[in-house]
């Protein structure tokens, strides 16, 4: 028992801070309610109450067991943040939809706050108006990750969140600190994500949209979780104002925010073009938008260029960046430009983005790690070590590349698998998994633009919110638990 306590309580301790923290965030769609009287009202007020209690007490029984987190705990902190923090987030969806079951909500909040922006949904036109805000309002949260959040909180709670940190932010290269003290990291980062959010909702209300759904695309597009209050998504307004709106911060939100916190301190934007991620980060994404036009195009699917440009521009965008809003149904393209789009959504992120996928400086590394090999092979004795950026990459972190890919490229084939052998069609599997893995939403098929998730079995639901979460961690942050070696002591 005593092993039990020093290991497991001072995690649930903080644990139960997280959910009464977040149950916060639901005073936002309570006082939305209020001020405009919907009619899921009621479901908000017993929702607020629930979290708050729950996680207030999960924090009061284990106060006696606070501690300094060693870096294991901040696996499993994480881990169960994202875990346990969704199934919270269901309480407003399950008390005003009575219909809905809790693997349908459960996969709803979860693909919320980890930015997929799959949906379940359908009647979003017709929702309360703050149920739509709760969906969008999780993906905001989500963007830049509820740990990265409440680390700024923690010194105050007497724990430190460095660990946790690490263990929830993306990219191979997690060392590097922006200031000195991890909490003044992540202000500076919520900072710079508030300002910028702030912008992103009045550029969309200057290009027409109303002040609400202006917030709650704010909300989507700086998270890049692609949930909308439409079911056509942004094809409801068929606005190319609003497009090109969506598809400037679609890209900022893309970048590193590191990049943006930097470029702000030194009041300059050379910091943008000296980051090689970033450059191929725009210049992949616009060159297969290009590509993409040109294809359209040839294939007669629009009349001119600037009209297949404005289409493909937007969905490439929307998809590549891992957000996941739609202006048409691409599912209707000929196969090779959704069939790109979503291989784009693999790794054409910035790490430190609210994107998903393997992030492109793992691409970077890849593709460097490839020429030495060519290299290698040529001239057996050559010392060529992989530099990004002017700097040497170590080894090990090459070899922590490796493995993630060799974890990715499992967890994408054994989860397809499963989603097949449960009687989906191979595409609508593949895709699906796709999807879900990068955090990116609408898939092909059965899944596509024009669709939803909600034709899927339990199980295959389950699978995808599964393949969400362990996407969301970047897969070791999650799947370490399940090794022995993190167990032993």
């Amino acid at each position: 028992m005593h092993a039990l306590a020093y290991s497991l309580f001072p995690i649930l301790n903080v644990l139960g801070a997280v959910v009464a923290i977040f149950a916060v965030s639901m005073l936002v769609p309570l006082a939305v309610a209020l001020v405009g009287g919907d009619r899921a009202l009621s479901a908000y007020d017993e929702a607020f109450v629930i979290t708050l209690v729950a996680g207030a007490l999960l924090w009061f029984a284990t106060r006696r067991f606070k501690r300094e987190l060693q870096p294991r705990d901040g696996f499993l902190l994480v881990s169960l943040v994202w875990t346990v923090v969704p199934a919270f987030a269901t309480l407003p969806l399950l008390l005003h939809l009575p219909n809905l079951s809790f693997t349908d909500a459960y996969f709803e909040t979860m693909s919320g706050l980890t930015t997929t922006g799959s949906t379940v949904l359908s009647g979003l036109d017709e929702l309360p108006l703050s149920i739509n805000v709760w969906r969008h309002l999780l993906v905001w949260i989500g963007g830049m990750g509820v740990i990265v959040l409440v680390v700024a909180i923690l010194p105050l709670l007497g724990v430190g969140g460095s660990q946790i940190y690490k263990a929830e932010t993306a990219g191979p290269l997690k060392e590097a600190k922006l200031t000195p003290r991890i909490a003044e990291t992540a202000k500076g980062l919520y900072a710079i994500y508030v300002a910028i959010s702030a912008v992103c909702m009045l550029a969309y209300a200057g290009a027409g949209m109303s002040w609400p759904d202006a917030f709650m695309h704010m909300c989507s597009t700086m998270g890049l979780g692609g949930f909308s209050s439409h079911d056509a998504s942004f094809g409801y307004w068929d606005s190319p104002a609003i497009e090109y709106t969506a598809v400037v911060f679609m890209l900022i939100a893309g970048f590193n925010f590191s990049m943006h916190f930097l470029s702000w301190r030194r009041r300059s934007l050379a910091v943008y073009w000296r980051d090689p991620e970033g450059r191929a980060f725009i210049g992949v994404t616009l060159g297969a938008s290009l590509l993409i036009a040109l294809f359209l195009l040839w294939r007669g699917q629009y009349p001119d260029f600037w009209t297949a440009w404005r289409f493909a521009l937007f969905n490439t965008v929307s998809i590549a960046t891992t957000t996941g809003y739609a202006s048409t149904d691409y599912n209707q393209w000929p196969i090779f430009a959704p069939a790109l789009m979503l291989f784009l959504c693999c790794f054409a992120t910035c790490a430190g983005s609210t994107g998903g996928g393997i992030k492109m400086v793992r691409a970077l590394i890849l593709v460097k790690q490839a020429k030495r090999e060519f290299a290698r092979i040529l001239h057996p004795r050559i010392v060529n070590p992989v530099h990004l950026g002017g700097q040497v990459i170590e080894n090990n972190v090459i070899f922590a590349v490796l493995a993630f890919m060799l974890i990715y490229g499992g967890a994408l084939i054994s989860s397809t698998l499963l989603l097949m052998a449960s009687g989906l069609d191979p595409i609508t599997s593949f895709s699906a998994i796709v999807a879900s893995l990068n955090n990116t939403g609408p898939g092909l098929n059965q899944v596509g633009p024009a669709t939803n998730y909600a034709s899927l079995t339990d199980f295959e639901t389950w699978v995808c919110t599964f393949a969400m979460l362990i996407g969301r961690l970047e897969l070791l942050s999650v799947l370490v638990l399940f090794t022995p070696t993190f167990w032993r002591k």
